[in-house]
């Protein structure tokens, strides 16, 4: 009852309604359910996850694409890391320059007084920020999203940040269907259809899988003749150390040119990309400068002869 009368004390009137339009990717709500599904597999047990959403807005017009992750301590209540996320922004603005922060997501089912409480901390960064919802524990068929923005009303003539859930459709591009379609397809059933890649995975998983429990089985072999558990057997020993001196050695010369061959081809390649980059940024100064060349009049065509 207590926790039924703390959702409704965040939420606002019936009669409010969202002021602004979404257009919601299922690369966001992919991005969502994996950071939960990791955080659980690796703690455990069900936890909360929080992260950025980033995308762009024209407008009372919002386009939600993308999404990470955000670091967080819990104290008393939720205390965000704004190192990280500074860090986390400024590596997706020099891959995705054109997408903005534009809100924040989290798991559970309604709102309570905590989201109020990191809804505060992200209006630091965005006066007017959106928070997503998603409730992985729900058996609907539905899709288990729900977005809200706050708005400011009087409460006992007090001001207070209340949340108002908002509408959305979800915007799909050619390359988000055809990951969405094989994500189905994998984890509709056994009789699905499956792409040829992921039986490949699937087949050198199990192959590695064997190997590393053969390879475990011979170390607890050996280890029990060492303990005197089971009789010495000089023809296991033979083939163990035989097994042992067909593994690749990694201190040898051919190795080390291989690595520091593909090594220094991976650092052309992102050199490369920063010089196509930096070109990219150099031909839009050019561009402006011309035209803005161009309205000065004669002056301006004298100057642009120092620019292509």
């Amino acid at each position: 009852m207590d926790v039924e009368e703390n959702n409704q004390n965040v939420m606002a009137s019936s009669g409010a309604t969202g002021s602004i339009s979404v257009l919601l990717h299922p690369l966001v709500v992919m991005n969502i359910s994996e950071h939960w599904t990791r955080v659980r597999a690796q703690e455990g047990k069900a936890q909360q996850v929080i992260g950025a959403l980033i995308g762009k807005q024209k407008g009372r017009s919002l386009e939600i694409m993308n999404s990470f992750e955000l670091v967080f301590t819990v104290i008393d209540n939720i205390v965000i890391d704004r190192d990280y996320y500074n860090t986390k922004e400024e590596q997706f603005k020099q891959v995705f320059s054109d997408m903005d922060f534009l809100g924040w997501y989290t798991t559970g089912d309604t709102p309570n007084e905590s989201d109020i409480h990191v809804h505060k901390q992200i209006c630091e960064i965005n006066e007017s920020p959106v928070i997503l919802k998603l409730n992985p524990f729900t058996r609907n068929a539905d899709l288990p999203v729900t977005m809200y923005e706050s708005v400011i009303d009087l409460v006992n003539g007090e001001a207070t940040m209340l949340f108002v859930e908002l509408s959305y459709t979800l915007a799909t591009e050619e390359a988000e269907r055809i990951g969405v379609d094989h994500v189905a397809r994998m984890a509709s059933g056994d009789s699905a259809e499956s792409s040829q890649v992921a039986e490949q995975l699937q087949a050198q998983h199990n192959a590695v899988k064997m190997l590393a429990n053969r390879v475990r089985l011979i170390l607890e072999y050996i280890r029990a003749m060492e303990r005197g558990e089971v009789p010495k057997s000089h023809e296991v020993l033979r083939e163990a150390k035989s097994l042992t001196h067909r593994l690749p050695v990694l201190n040898s010369e051919i190795f080390q040119e291989e690595y520091y061959t593909q090594y220094n081809d991976v650092l052309l390649q992102t050199y490369l990309a920063s010089i196509t980059k930096a070109c990219h940024d150099l031909h839009q100064f050019v561009t402006k400068f011309n035209i803005l060349c161009d309205r000065q009049g004669i002056m301006g065509r004298r100057m642009r002869g120092l620019f292509f």
